[in-house]
């Protein structure tokens, strides 16, 4: 059967472009279907604004440390509005970046929400198309939580477009997008309640890290407050009131939640067409990112699998050689890097102390915290934290976590050496660079535990 494409792919963010490029340049006839904007979550409402406004709130520490260095500054003051629309300006050039690429590569691109009719078939502004694969990658989408009064908080999405900035603030959630968020509103002056259900913050991350990160976050002002959530909110005159488990009432000019976000499936026509979904509404595919239909595919956040940018453009990559270019690859998610741009920023790779125990028995823990050389200058008590988890067994480093300054910076570094397996010598074998923050990485040399 002859058909009209040989990929026609659902969205048009990193993943979707990533797959739909290469395979353009592997020799087949792609296209590609976007309802939004062009890089999706990432580019739009997710990792660059996000990046972009959390460089905004730095700047307020980074003018109480100048003062420290000698420099005399007039009172600041801040402009929401410029930041805005410089944010605007720049998601603007990226849009027509992913534009050019697509169409650069002979990507015919299609504007308007696709709809799966059949193994092969999409249709897509009326009209039907054929495919001999198909891809879905749509992403996923914020939800806020069934309690009354949900209609007046918002999400991360709409946190990007504020008319003005609010004088108190309710983030909701301990994940990495709650701490960012907090810390983004913090350091742009706004007094801030981060409200987190759990025990400690970022669930999923090595324990200590998050709860010493709750710690740093309480010094720079933010009311961190553990074991909590809403369970109503009611319009006040001027303020949202927010009743709390803990029988607590507190008002707020803004309530965002950062709680959770759900795979973009619904009206796909997913399951109509055969494919499998997980009770999220995930799309469940094998490691070659292939669903339950052979001729359909997903990748990135829409498989709930590993939610990262770069993993969704490798499993594009992935997907593209596996199509079409001879290549079977299977999607490696073992030891990603990430990083959480709150403040202080956070960073890991490979396995954290309770998943390291729970998978080899017995590990070695090396770690130090401390002052900045930078931050001896002044007041602040603010202290990085570096970890180290070693299998005691073959001394591997399976895990390397980080609090601090540019901390994705020093990880993405350290995340090479623990995916080629380096051990614990050959980390002490490596000369730091001096004076550095860095360089603990390599001087750790006594055992915690």
């Amino acid at each position: 059967m002859k058909y009209d494409f040989d990929l026609f792919s659902i969205g048009a963010g990193s993943g979707g472009v990533r797959a739909s490029r290469v395979s353009a340049a592997l020799g087949a006839r792609v296209a590609i279907a976007e309802a939004g904007r062009f890089g999706g979550t990432c580019v739009n409402v997710g990792c660059i604004p996000k990046k972009l406004f959390s460089y905004a709130a730095h700047f307020r520490d980074d003018l109480k440390d100048a003062a420290d260095f000698g420099w005399r500054l007039a009172e600041p003051t801040f402009d929401w509005q410029k930041l805005l629309a410089n944010k605007d300006r720049e998601i603007d050039r990226l849009n027509g970046v992913y534009e050019r690429l697509l169409l650069n590569a002979g990507v015919t691109i299609f504007r308007g929400k696709a709809t799966i009719r059949g193994k092969n078939e999409i249709e897509i502004n009326g009209k039907t198309v054929t495919a001999k694969h198909i891809l879905v990658a749509t992403g996923s989408w914020p939800q806020l939580p069934e309690i009354p009064g949900r209609e007046l908080a918002i999400t991360s999405n709409e946190a990007f477009f504020l008319d003005k900035l609010p004088r108190r603030a309710l983030i909701v959630g301990g994940g990495y997008i709650g701490v960012e968020f907090a810390s983004i509103f913090n350091g742009l002056g706004v007094e801030t309640m981060l409200a987190y259900r759990g025990a400690h913050l970022l669930r999923g991350f090595d324990a200590e890290l998050g709860r010493r990160l709750g710690e740093e976050m309480g010094r720079k002002g933010i009311a961190v407050t553990l074991h909590c959530h809403p369970l109503a909110l009611t319009k006040q005159e001027d303020a949202i009131q927010v009743e709390f488990n803990n029988n607590a009432r507190h008002s707020f000019d803004l309530v965002m939640f950062a709680t959770s976000r759900k795979p973009n499936t619904a009206g796909l026509g997913l399951e109509a067409a055969g494919v499998k979904l997980g009770a999220d509404g995930a799309v469940l595919v094998n490691e070659y990112s292939t669903s339950s239909v052979a001729s359909i595919h997903a990748i990135g956040d829409v498989t709930n699998r590993l939610n990262l940018t770069p993993v969704a453009t490798a499993e594009g990559m992935a997907l593209a050689r596996t199509l079409f270019g001879g290549q079977p690859t299977p999607v490696d998610h073992d030891c990603v890097p990430t990083a959480v741009f709150s403040n202080p920023n956070l960073a890991s790779v490979g396995l954290s102390e309770e998943k390291a125990r729970a998978r080899f028995g017995k590990v070695d823990i090396y770690q130090t915290a401390f002052r900045s050389l930078k931050h001896t200058m002044g007041h602040s008590e603010e202290k990085i934290f570096m970890k180290l988890v070693v299998d005691t067994a073959s001394q591997r480093v399976v895990g390397a976590h980080m609090l601090g300054p540019d901390a994705g910076e020093v990880i993405q570094g350290i995340a090479i050496a623990v995916k080629l397996g380096a051990t614990k010598a050959q980390f002490d074998a490596t000369i730091g660079i001096h004076p550095t923050a860095a360089e603990e990485f390599v001087t750790l040399r006594e055992k915690t535990t």
